[in-house]
């Protein structure tokens, strides 16, 4: 799927096509799919042999009683039988190997294209929904470059065959057959153009239902604190049951396809005994021909039949496909034509002129503020919650991008830079850090899997993590569940900002480091913290202002503008905003 991977520019939604499929799945695959083509025709042709010899057995052996002529029936049969198992083997180690190969290729590519896109997008969408389009949506693939595509193709050239060899023993019965057999073929067709978007809207009602299921579990503690579960079953089984409310209409359609074709296919067998009884009866007929004819009848019939799961199968890997192309085609966080500029060596000065940012159309957030920070300084933003702190820490950060307005590194407008040569140089640390599962040691490993043993040493020291890591039995190793449910408040963030050292940035960007800190915890921090901002560049979001005394200059934010500006001293004199912060916070 070659394609996905090179748009870049997002599309209106768009139907994938079997045209499509074909020149961006199966033709680059041609050559196995060939040799899968190849294999279902031998598989078929030895399955022509038993009604023939069938044929050859009640007309010619049974009648001569030609016993040599019966094991060498017998005899042929067998390497019949023996190149269909050798055949179908083939097809799924051969088919069904690659497809599978395909399938995980896709996820990779789609995981890729995924954390590729802007923080923005994450905002808007579930994760679980996000790990059900990268897990189950492009499952499907495996029935187009699988066994269920050549299988369809397999079938046809059966069913062509078998047609062929029916008209030559018997045109007028053959005729009959085919009459129900076109009227099946009407119903299918009309069955899978109804079952598509169906299948495209099971794949975003899974979606939803496994992004609920995935909150969910992440807020157990928050269901069990409130005794909410209750609540969540509802919602989880009203999600549940709009799956099941889509699953039956297809399962509807696909009934009437399956119903449709054991009636129409009755009635063509019953009429063939009718037929061929005659024929026999006035001797125009031997039963060997008979038996022969309707063993070949199946031949023909057994793919069509097949062809409407298989048809299903196809529709429900194109609608997959179809959600699959939808996220291929969204526009990357490097798509962008002028980011052009790679950063060889970041200083650190960042410079925010006339900058305005909103999240939604008309209410913003930030509006038209002007600030430097020089390299190797710390900026702290204070203000009450909802102020704007943490958007231009975001901005800073370039996990936004302003609307108006103009932010540089080093002179540099960010709007322009590849992200990869700055963000390469950031350090964050967020409130609500988030920790991996898996041990200590790889959370701070983490930004640097390569690290030297006195690099993560020092980093350790450095956050004092060693001194809740030397009471564990596995130290470093020890295991701290998912997103470190096993570990404090405190312990997560001293493990977090062990990682931003580690990192060694240039640029660091703490947003609320010592909220969860009890007062021994933040004092240790507060040391470390001192070292890691030590000669960088460092923007500080903090509601205790004690920790920001020493801070180069303090920007108090307040409804998305700057009300004041200075050190904490200066701050103090001016008996304004901060003042009455601060002189509140002290009282507490």
């Amino acid at each position: 799927m070659q394609h996905l991977k090179d748009s870049k520019e997002p599309k209106k939604k768009q139907k994938v096509s079997i045209g499509k499929a074909f020149k961006t799945i199966i033709w680059p695959r041609r050559n196995l799919v060939f040799v899968g083509l190849i294999l279902i025709v031998l598989r078929s042709l030895s399955g022509l042999i038993l009604p023939w010899q069938s044929k050859v057995l009640l007309d010619e052996v049974v009648p001569d009683k030609d016993y040599d002529k019966l094991y060498t029936l017998i005899g042929v049969v067998l390497v019949a039988i023996l190149l269909q198992a050798i055949t179908s083997f083939l097809l799924t180690r051969i088919l069904s190997v690659q497809a599978q190969y395909l399938i995980s290729e896709l996820r990779a590519q789609v995981q890729k294209k995924v954390l590729s896109l802007p923080i923005s997008f994450f905002d808007n969408t579930k994760s679980g929904a996000l790990v059900s389009r990268i897990m189950s949506d492009v499952e499907g693939v495996r029935n187009l470059i699988g066994t269920g595509l050549v299988q369809l193709v397999g079938g046809t050239i059966t069913a062509v065959i078998s047609l062929i060899i029916l008209i030559n023993l018997n045109p007028w019965m053959t005729l009959f057959v085919f009459l129900p057999i076109s009227i099946f073929g009407i119903v299918a067709l009309k069955a899978f153009k109804f079952i598509r978007p169906i299948f495209r809207t099971r794949g975003k009602i899974n979606a939803e239902v496994k992004g609920r299921l995935t909150e969910t579990l992440a807020g157990v503690r928050v269901i069990k604190a409130f005794n909410a579960e209750d609540q969540e079953n509802k919602t989880f089984e009203k999600g549940v049951d709009k799956l099941f409310q889509n699953v039956k209409k297809s399962l509807t359609a696909t009934a009437l396809m399956t119903s449709s074709s054991t009636f129409l296919i009755g009635v063509a067998t019953t009429g063939i005994m009718g037929i061929g009884g005659y024929y026999m009866m006035n001797d125009s007929m031997t039963s060997g021909e008979f038996l022969f004819f309707t063993l070949i009848l199946g031949f023909m019939i057994a793919p069509i039949v097949q062809m409407s799961n298989i048809g299903s199968q196809l529709t429900e890997a194109l609608a997959g496909l179809d959600r699959t192309e939808e996220l291929m085609n969204m526009e990357a966080e490097e798509d962008n034509a002028e980011r052009t500029i790679q950063l060889k060596e970041v200083k650190g000065d960042i410079k925010f002129e006339n900058v305005s940012f909103s999240y939604d159309e008309g209410k913003e957030v930030i509006n038209d503020i002007s600030f430097d920070v020089p390299k190797g300084t710390v900026t702290a933003l204070v203000g009450s919650s909802g102020s704007g702190k943490s958007t231009i820490a975001g901005l800073s950060a370039t996990f936004l991008n302003p609307k108006s307005g103009l932010i540089t590194i080093d002179n540099q407008d960010v709007s322009k830079i590849k992200l990869n040569s700055y963000r390469k140089n950031l350090g964050v640390v967020l409130q609500d850090e988030f920790l991996f599962e898996g041990t200590i040691r790889e959370n701070i490993l983490f930004p640097r899997p390569n690290a030297t043993e006195k690099e993560l040493q020092y980093a350790v020291k450095a956050a004092y993590v060693n001194e809740f890591t030397d009471r564990f039995d596995d130290g470093l190793d020890t295991l701290i569940g998912e997103r470190g449910v096993k570990l404090s408040g405190g312990q997560r963030q001293r493990l977090a900002i062990a990682r931003a050292i580690l990192a060694n940035p240039k640029i660091i960007i703490l947003d609320e480091a010592t909220s969860s800190l009890d007062t021994e915890s933040e004092a240790l921090i507060q040391k470390s913290l001192s070292e890691l901002m030590k000669e960088r560049t460092t923007i500080v979001i903090a509601h205790r202002l004690s920790t920001i005394k020493q801070a180069d200059q303090i920007l108090v934010i307040e409804a998305g503008n700057i009300a004041e500006r200075g050190t904490h001293d200066e701050l103090i004199a001016a008996k304004g905003r901060y003042y009455d912060l601060y002189t509140y916070q002290a009282k507490i």
